[in-house]
């Protein structure tokens, strides 16, 4: 064992310098038109997003939460509604369906893939519910057949949480092509991510994009003429133009991941691996593994210079914040006990992730 040696959970420098020239020709394209906000930069990163997606449509806005809750707002989802969605994800999937004014009911998750178990939807349907916001976890997507069907037989929206999911597919179908509306992030660590705080909503409707587009921007229809309540949630011209230089890179990208998630899976023995259903494609924004002794295996890897992360150590309705949302989710309470994310980032060493791999199965051994 080198107990010199330092893999870091995450670092975003490798992946920077692969593409620090073309980033810094767009950055300074940009500084030097004098257009910050909603200029051409935007409008090209848009069309080649929807393009990528497969969908007619991409509205850039400042952040992943705002996407989900301008994607609410502009489909008339609010106050007296209700939303099915998960537990178990990041607290903003939840944040932005009470800043969009209605209320979350949250679901449990399928034990093997921890995302949306679609088994669970049908008995939460009240004649309150408006959507259905199924969380594309880790990389994954969720269920999409099932919840497609089940949101057709009682005409329901539904909006697709792809923050972790860019370039991942279902049968097929691009992550947020699915649904009526999806919303991405593009925080840094994510797939395709910016350099700050960004986020789009994607749709094949042009009545949705053309209010989100108002909503986006103060409920601004033209210059002084606001036709309804909106809020200030603009993707700037800098972090377009970084976004569309990395787009052109992202399914190289994701097959760096997917040959380090094959790497990991041919040197680990004792844990739960992902599980991918193989008519689909993960794009493994993260690599999580399960283990009963998940903080053991933290600080046992953490001593011997192995960096990890849980996603999430509390499930949404455990957090103080919204203990309100009363919920039974037993699959989900469970896992969030025993999942550890190990390192996957563009960078690391395919001998650095067999070098994990086998520590970790050296304390499954233990």
């Amino acid at each position: 064992m080198d107990l010199s040696r330092r893999i870091p959970f995450n670092t975003l420098l490798p992946a920077h310098e692969l593409l620090a020239g073309e980033i810094r020709s767009a950055a300074d394209r940009v500084l030097g038109s004098g257009s910050f906000i909603l200029g051409p930069e935007l409008e090209e990163f848009e069309a080649r997003f929807a393009a990528y997606v497969g969908v007619k449509h991409a509205v850039g806005v400042a952040s992943g939460t705002d996407a989900i809750e301008l994607a609410l707002r502009a489909a008339g989802v609010g106050p007296g509604d209700e939303v099915i969605t998960v537990s178990h994800t990041a607290v903003a999937t939840v944040c932005a369906v009470e800043r969009a004014g209605a209320t979350p009911v949250l679901v449990d998750i399928d034990p093997a893939t921890y995302t949306m178990d679609p088994a669970h939807v049908e008995a939460a349907i009240t004649p309150r519910t408006a959507a259905i916001l199924p969380v594309h976890l880790y990389g994954q997507t969720a269920d999409m057949t099932a919840l497609e069907a089940i949101a057709r037989r009682h005409k329901l929206l539904l909006i697709e949480d792809c923050a972790q999911a860019h370039g991942a597919t279902h049968r097929g179908r691009k992550a947020g092509s699915i649904g009526k509306l999806a919303a991405f992030s593009f925080y840094p660590t994510k797939n395709l991510g910016a350099y700050g705080d960004a986020g789009a909503v994607v749709t094949d409707d042009a009545d949705l994009a053309s209010r989100l587009r108002r909503l986006r921007n103060y409920g601004q229809e033209e210059r002084h003429l606001h036709v309804e309540p909106g809020i200030n949630s603009r993707l700037d011209e800098l972090q377009a133009a970084i976004l569309a230089v990395k787009l052109q890179h992202l399914d190289e990208h994701n097959d760096i991941r997917r040959g380090l998630a094959t790497t990991y899976r041919d040197s680990i023995s004792g844990v739960t691996l992902p599980v991918v259903d193989e008519r689909d494609r993960h794009a493994y924004h993260l690599f999580v593994v399960r283990h009963p002794r998940r903080d053991a295996m933290r600080a046992w890897l953490e001593r011997r210079g192995v960096g990890t992360a849980v996603h999430y150590p509390k499930a949404v309705h455990q957090q103080p914040a919204y203990r309100h949302l009363q919920a039974w989710l037993p699959v989900t309470e469970k896992a969030v006990e025993e999942i550890v994310s190990l390192p996957m980032y563009v960078g690391l060493a395919a001998e650095d992730a067999r070098y994990v791999g086998g520590l970790v199965s050296e304390f499954a051994r233990r």
